[in-house]
């Protein structure tokens, strides 16, 4: 379970990449007016993602459940973030407006995204639980 969580961490990181390069490029940090997404929203949902991840890298590493439920506690704002900005991104892909740099997002990466960011959630409860893990 361990090593699962920590493939669909990855795969979700990938995606957040992608989605955050094309948000940067297309001018979200330069006009940020022009964004539904606040930098505050787009680089705290990173940070706390990137954190999480670096303590579930270390729990691997170095073992102690604390290190888990620590990764797994920082992903319930992660994706409460996540959500947030899922909200805001929705409208503006109804209407097909290009103007705001998170409507270059590829669909499928967002969708890719937060499938897999949803599986990493609950396989890293489970893995804090205990469950699958020898």
């Amino acid at each position: 379970m361990n090593i699962a969580a920590l493939i669909a961490w990855l795969v979700t990181a990938v995606g957040g990449f992608v989605m955050l390069g094309t948000w940067i490029a297309k001018g979200g940090t330069r006009e940020p007016a022009r964004s539904r997404f606040s930098p505050g929203l787009i680089f705290g949902h990173f940070a706390l993602a990137a954190a999480g991840l670096v303590l579930w890298i270390i729990y691997l590493i170095a073992g102690g459940k604390t290190l888990a439920w620590i990764a797994f506690v920082l992903l319930v704002p992660v994706a409460a973030l996540g959500f947030t900005m899922l909200a805001r991104w929705l409208p503006g892909r109804r209407a097909r407006t290009t103007d705001a740099p998170e409507q270059h997002f590829p669909v499928v990466v967002v969708g890719a995204h937060g499938l897999v960011a949803v599986a990493t959630v609950v396989l890293v409860l489970l893995a804090a639980l205990g469950v699958g893990n020898s």
